[in-house]
């Protein structure tokens, strides 16, 4: 099992795999048909196979069923007998349409929604609030010395808006622990833009999502190319190029050498594409797989189980460059 690692330079020990939140969204999500609905139980499942797999963290967010995800998050932490600081939790402000004030006034509604397990990581959902980012990190800032958050993040920020969010922090006596971003094998997007290098040089960790890029890593659609029609609309569109029967053919490689390294280590496919994640950096990159069935959380953790080779890192990494 892999050891745990420090959120950026917060102090903050985390699993280098955690489990993303998004699905106990109950059906409730801004993209409808993206999430089905799920009962309490089986998120409670997830959650307690996620725990007993070395996993110790979740991450949920505001914009998650409107709240919904993390009371969900909340009742099945409280099943698995997990108190207050047994466990991390990062959630996110969403800043569509607002101002950085409604940080403070919303504050509330998420300690509230989380029952009593405190914020370790709170995060900035997208750049695009009304007001700018030195605003938005003041606000944060002050939730840090209220005692009402532990650190502070930001998502889908640009290496550019990472660089000054931390400055800003800094002055604060603070530091920006996090940029979550898309990242996996066939989106390598943060290592040309920027970002990935911000973060190894300010020390802030990158939080992957989707980083099996939701099931194409799996080599399930290669195995059964007519299980593209299983899934749901939004996720056919995103991914139409790399689902059509040209896109699987140049992942196709990919897929066979991570099958191969799968049967060395007794492991699938798509945990050899996490483990390559929060393994190739170092470890600047930790990664927030979802899960909607035990059995998938029970995979996740699994992944951290062996350590890819240098090797065996290097070649993935070339059979995958072209892809995203």
């Amino acid at each position: 099992m892999m050891k745990l690692r420090t959120l950026g330079q917060t102090g903050i020990q985390i699993s280098p795999i955690g489990l993303g939140c998004w699905q106990f969204s109950n059906g409730l999500s801004v993209i409808r048909d993206y999430w089905g609905g799920m009962d309490d139980g089986k998120a409670a499942d997830i959650v307690d196979v996620s725990l007993k797999g070395g996993i110790n963290w979740f991450d949920t967010a505001e914009i998650y069923g409107l709240g919904t995800s993390e009371q969900i998050l909340s009742s099945s932490l409280k099943k698995n007998n997990q108190k207050p600081g047994d466990v991390v939790i990062a959630t996110k402000w969403f800043p569509g349409m607002r101002f950085a004030g409604s940080i403070l006034r919303t504050i509330d509604t998420r300690i509230k929604n989380l029952g009593g397990y405190p914020i370790d990581l709170h995060q900035i959902h997208m750049p695009f609030s009304f007001s700018g980012l030195e605003t938005q990190m003041r606000a944060m800032a002050k939730l840090v010395k209220e005692g009402k958050i532990r650190s502070v993040g930001v998502s889908n920020f640009s290496a550019a808006q990472m660089r000054r969010s931390h400055q800003v922090l800094q002055a604060h006596g603070l530091v920006l622990a996090s940029n979550q971003v898309p990242y996996s094998l066939m989106n390598r997007a943060i290592e040309r833009n920027g970002v990935l290098e911000t973060a190894q040089e300010l020390g802030i960790s990158i939080i992957a999502y989707s980083p099996l890029e939701q099931g194409l890593l799996s080599g399930r659609f290669h195995r059964d190319p007519a299980a593209v029609r299983s899934i749901s609309v939004y996720r056919r569109m995103k991914y139409n190029g790399r689902l059509s029967d040209e896109g699987l053919k140049q992942s196709q490689p990919l897929i066979n050498r991570m099958t191969e390294l799968g049967d060395k280590y007794g492991v699938l496919p798509a945990q050899v594409a996490l483990n390559w994640v929060v393994t190739y950096h170092g470890e600047t990159v930790v990664a927030i797989p979802g899960a909607t069935k035990p059995h998938h959380a029970a995979q996740n953790a699994a992944a951290m189980s062996f350590e890819l080779t240098p090797e065996e890192g290097r070649e993935l990494d070339e059979l995958s460059k072209h892809l995203g």
